[in-house]
């Protein structure tokens, strides 16, 4: 297993670790206002928030709505009184970062930072910008997958550093967000012709370690024939940090496994293959000392993972048989979604396939608690606040579900011209992404 460990900074002792620890607590914690990356502080969807709305509609408790020119399917990130977006024209050629005031919704900045010649393809379900940033005090951390990669400051605008060179073939387009840790700025590349996860420096934008996917993608696919085509390669899933067994780990879903690295210094810990999957696109939760994942296409599972000991290699297609040992503790393949994240709350894991169908199960046994169908269809990831659940659909219809055993709907709400992105939270407002705008909904 080759690891490129060009440090350029010390991050690899007991001291740097424990500080990862406590920067990780923090962001946890977090500043109630601010909502920094993908699926919000914790990055699974949880929000601290209270008061946020029941119901809504045009008319009704929308405080201000933006338009959002071009075409994007990433959440919207807030720190301080901004909200930032990214977009792009439906041909990929153009890529752009808009800043809005996140009282009155007016734009502060719309830059158009990069022009792409030659875009790959994407797929028309697909945009052009689809990650999502990250933001942290005067910095914000935008990418487009392998066409640009840019940090920009947040009090001007301006372009710190930017990154053109990282090659990867997304081939139906990109779709995983960045996260950061400590220093580190940590972006998963799965396509059609390289897949490998990477850090950058976040001062200076320069390659601190580089993995590649240690699964060989010569085996044979599902079908019985050579993994040629792109699908069987590529993956959207955002990778995750979480703490299992009392060890931090990178917990990161590539086409055809479940990884953990060690975030430091891309070191592969463990894997979990699942070899009849392709084009994760969630991101994974973690709690109770498990992961859990969502797999993908195809003939996709919802697996819970203990994670195993340096240098072990799991088959998702096995249960362990001491439930107390790493491995796959339990799977389902039942409303298993696709495209959107799960939620763990307390010890129910909540779900939301593509096709509408909601679902309750017990975290730790993965037994059944309740199963409904909402209507519509998929793809934004869900919201817990308080003892609410949001569920947003693509038709624009929000459904918001109590917690807990027993399965009661709240209310139903329609705004827009349908959700593709996850939703964001700051106070007691919601700020959501149509298709086409940006709405700021609250008491």
């Amino acid at each position: 297993m080759k690891v490129n460990r060009t440090v350029l900074h010390p991050r690899t002792g007991l001291g740097f670790w424990l500080g990862s620890i406590l920067l990780l607590r923090a962001i946890v914690a977090g500043a109630a206002d601010d909502w920094p990356q993908f699926r919000g502080p914790s990055g699974d969807g949880r929000t601290g928030a209270t008061g946020l709305p029941l119901t809504w509609s045009e008319s009704e408790r929308v405080k201000w709505k933006t338009p959002i020119h071009g075409r994007g399917w990433s959440s919207p990130v807030i720190g301080g009184n901004q909200i930032w977006v990214t977009t792009a024209t439906e041909d990929g050629q153009d890529l752009s970062v808009l800043c809005l005031n996140k009282e009155d919704g007016k734009i502060i900045h719309d830059l158009k930072l990069f022009r792409v010649e030659k875009p790959q393809f994407a797929h028309k379900f697909n945009t052009y910008a689809s990650p999502t940033p990250v933001i942290e005090g005067d910095r914000i951390y935008v990418t487009w997958g392998s066409p640009a990669t840019a940090c920009l400051d947040t009090k001007n605008g301006k372009v710190v550093w930017q990154r053109r060179d990282i090659e990867c073939n997304h081939y139906r387009g990109a779709g995983s967000s960045p996260i950061s840790f400590g220093g580190l700025l940590i972006m998963n590349f799965d396509g059609s012709d390289h897949q490998f996860i990477v850090a950058l420096d976040k001062k200076s934008g320069k390659t601190v370690w580089k993995q590649q996917r240690s699964i060989d993608f010569k085996d044979l696919g599902a079908d019985g024939k050579p993994e040629s085509e792109g699908d069987w390669r590529k993956a959207f899933s955002t990778p995750h940090i979480a703490t299992a067994g009392g060890r931090l780990m990178l917990v990161s879903q590539g086409a055809k496994a479940v990884y953990g690295y060690e975030p430091q210094t891309g070191k592969e810990l463990w894997r979990v293959e699942e070899r009849q999957n392709h084009s994760a696109s969630a991101r994974p939760v973690a709690g109770l000392d498990l992961i859990f994942v969502n797999t993908g296409w195809s003939s996709g599972q919802i697996l819970a993972i203990r994670p195993g000991r340096n240098g072990s290699v799991l088959d998702a297609n096995s249960t362990t048989p001491n439930p107390d040992g790493p491995g796959v503790v339990w799977k389902s393949k039942r409303n298993v979604p696709k495209k959107p994240s799960m939620l763990l709350v307390d010890d129910l894991l909540y779900t939301i396939d593509d096709g509408g169908i909601a679902g309750c199960l017990e975290a730790k046994t993965g037994r059944e608690v309740w199963r409904e169908r909402l209507g519509g269809n998929f793809s934004a990831s869900p919201l817990a606040s308080e003892d609410r659940l949001y569920f947003f659909n693509e038709e624009g219809k929000t459904f918001v579900v109590s917690t807990g055993r027993e399965f009661k709907k709240l209310a139903e709400n329609q705004l827009g011209d349908g959700f593709m992105a996850s939703p964001a939270v700051s106070g007691r407002a919601l700020f959501l992404r149509s298709r086409s705008h940006l709405y700021r909904v609250e008491e």
